[in-house]
């Protein structure tokens, strides 16, 4: 099945789809059947490729610990008989069935491989919606904000600040005001 064209006769193929048959520049070839397709008819459910599974792994999952059991390149053993022999094996436990959560409370997000993350100051494993130590309470991020240079917490030290201005407040309507600056005018009048 040449294609191509007069000038260059072995360029291209055409699409081994019964109902296409288009003459395609640049072909795909089909990892499972070895046939050649086009871009429309490339994948495994566009041509109805009877081999899509050849590199597909199977497993089967044990009802009691949740731990998958691989069965691909055993095609003459039953999955019940596997899932039995698993259960002997002594590696079945169904206390790993439960699945790790994240540690926020009231957090019910299940970690998994793409959705976890590891704190860098406090190395709790939590959710991407808890990734930051805020939203965590991360223990160690926590006791580094309420200690700054050995004086306590920081609104504690701003609270001090406040109350040791006695009412000479700028703002306040006492009349004390900013008495101690004559050159500066106690009201402003706009014309």
């Amino acid at each position: 099945m040449g294609g191509g064209t007069e000038a260059f006769p072995d360029l291209g193929q055409h699409c081994q789809n019964p109902d296409c048959n288009q003459l395609d520049f640049l072909p795909f070839k089909c990892d499972g059947c070895q046939k050649v397709f086009c871009v429309e008819h490339r994948s495994y459910k566009a041509h109805e490729c009877p081999k899509s599974d050849h590199n597909s792994r199977k497993v089967v999952v044990c009802e009691t610990c949740s731990m998958s059991i691989e069965t691909t390149g055993r095609d003459g053993e039953d999955e019940k008989a596997m899932l039995e022999k698993h259960e002997k094996s002594g590696n079945c436990d169904p206390r790993k069935k439960k699945k790790p959560t994240c540690p926020v409370r009231r957090c019910k997000e299940i970690l998994t491989f793409s959705n976890t993350s590891t704190c860098k100051t406090c190395q709790l494993k939590v959710c991407l919606k808890h990734r930051f130590s805020a939203d965590h309470v991360c223990k160690k991020a926590a006791a580094a904000a309420t200690v700054v240079e050995g004086k306590g917490r920081w609104n504690d030290r701003f609270l001090a600040a406040m109350a040791s201005r006695n009412g000479k407040d700028c703002g306040s309507k006492s009349g004390h005001g900013s008495a101690s600056t004559p050159s500066t005018p106690s009201s402003v009048k706009a014309y």
